[in-house]
């Protein structure tokens, strides 16, 4: 299987400005995506799709091909990702006139995984019969239990009522947080459809001390608490 991995990295992050190449644990935060992706042996290619000519330079640094600059319209905070997964394979289409067995996409955001993360969701791809890989950790709250909306008047409720009371957690449905551990996608699948959820999906699960998703400085100082402990 020929599975090419991308690593999309735009400039413009406000919940932690400059978040992909800040430092955590010694080294630009994307690299640590980078250094996942390129242990992994059935990844052929790790291509970082970004917006930011400082990210470019950081990212061929630690051993990444930048072989575009995403176009601007591809990388504001209301630009959904899916566009740049599909911008990023209709380049090969382009340059290589064939599409991988599969897009490996792993974000910059989750630098406590494990290689072996990515190898799970692809081991779970090439069962086959599937569109989308995803990571999943065990959730912090339950629409069942203890996750609420607000009502037109005023009052709180649950996301969903049970049919009859839970108790405790314990005994709610059992839920998961979506990761942004790793995605592994079929590539005729990101260019045809618009989300995940419109094709098969299956999951992997990862820990939760390795899916630490980073969006914000106290994100951050977690991450560098954790890696301290390791």
């Amino acid at each position: 299987m020929k599975a090419i991995a991308f690593i999309f990295a735009r400039g413009g992050s406000k919940g932690l400005p400059g978040k992909n190449i800040r430092s955590l644990g010694g080294k630009p935060l994307i690299a640590w995506a980078i250094e996942h992706a390129l242990a992994v042996k059935r990844i052929t290619r790790v291509i970082v799709s970004t917006d930011s000519i400082e990210i470019a330079e950081v990212a061929r640094a630690h051993g990444a091909e930048v072989p575009f600059i995403r176009p601007t319209e591809l990388a504001g905070d209301d630009s959904p990702e899916w566009l740049a997964w599909r911008h990023g394979l209709n380049y090969l289409l382009d340059s290589d006139g064939v599409l991988p067995d599969a897009m490996v996409s792993v974000p910059t955001t989750a630098p406590l995984r494990l290689p072996e993360d990515i190898e799970n969701c692809l081991d779970e791809y090439e069962k086959g019969d599937v569109d989308m890989v995803i990571t999943v950790t065990d959730a912090h709250r339950s629409p069942y239990f203890n996750m609420v909306k607000i009502h037109a008047d005023g009052t709180a409720g649950l996301v969903i009522p049970p049919e009859s009371a839970v108790a405790r957690r314990q005994d709610a449905p059992q839920v998961f947080d979506m990761t942004t551990v790793a995605y592994v996608a079929r590539p005729e699948f990101v260019i045809a459809r618009s989300a995940a959820f419109e094709g098969r999906v299956r999951q992997v699960h990862v820990p939760v001390e390795r899916a630490l998703d980073i969006d914000t400085l106290l994100d951050f100082r977690i991450a560098e608490c954790l890696l301290a402990l390791r």
